[in-house]
């Protein structure tokens, strides 16, 4: 099954956070790049984990998981080596709002993180579906490498000028040709 490919702004969603190994840290690297409104349950938590949660003043509450703790929240993560409480918050969550991601357990999920490149205002998301996790980093990689360092001044310029003309096809065009005047400067032609 292909999963769609949706960009949600998570300002205001509470993320919860179960587990605090390896796995649970690197979703805290890619979450906090979108939010910090993030809850970590853990009874153990990684040195890298607890660096992520002080420096970024994230909440940590050292325990188990107990039924229940995901009715606060709007994403769950479980990143945890026990397939049972991945099942377990996964049927939890059924008839709720709570979207659950459970790591490398694709049947529990209804989202998946993909590879992603985040330069200021640009996300560009790589997934296979999660066929091969592998592929979408290597991907991502080779892209990462071709986007011009300049990217987020460009970007930001751009934003500006949208609030400064009017819609419309003139609007439009000017977009189109000041976009690939760009793409012609700062991207190598395939």
């Amino acid at each position: 099954m292909a999963y769609f490919p949706m960009l949600i702004d998570m300002n205001n969603l509470k993320i919860l956070v179960v587990g605090g190994g390896a796995i649970a840290t690197e979703k805290l690297e890619k979450l906090i790049d979108f939010t910090k409104n993030i809850t970590v349950i853990s009874i153990e938590v990684e040195e890298k984990a607890k660096e992520l949660i002080d420096k970024y003043e994230l909440i940590l509450e050292k325990r188990a998981y107990i039924k229940g703790d995901i009715e606060e929240f709007d994403i769950v993560i479980v990143a945890t080596d026990t397939i049972e409480l991945h099942k377990a918050i996964y049927e939890e969550s059924r008839g709720s709002k709570t979207l659950v991601n459970s790591v490398d357990d694709t049947q529990y999920c209804d989202f998946i993180f993909p590879s992603y490149i985040k330069r200021d205002d640009l996300t560009i998301a790589f997934s296979t579906g999660g066929a091969s996790p592998a592929f979408a980093k290597q991907i991502r990689q080779y892209i990462e490498k071709i986007i011009p360092k300049n990217i987020g001044d460009f970007l930001k310029e751009m934003k500006s000028l949208r609030t400064t003309m009017p819609k419309g096809k003139e609007r439009m065009e000017y977009f189109e040709r000041v976009v690939k005047e760009y793409f012609k400067k700062h991207f190598k032609q395939i």
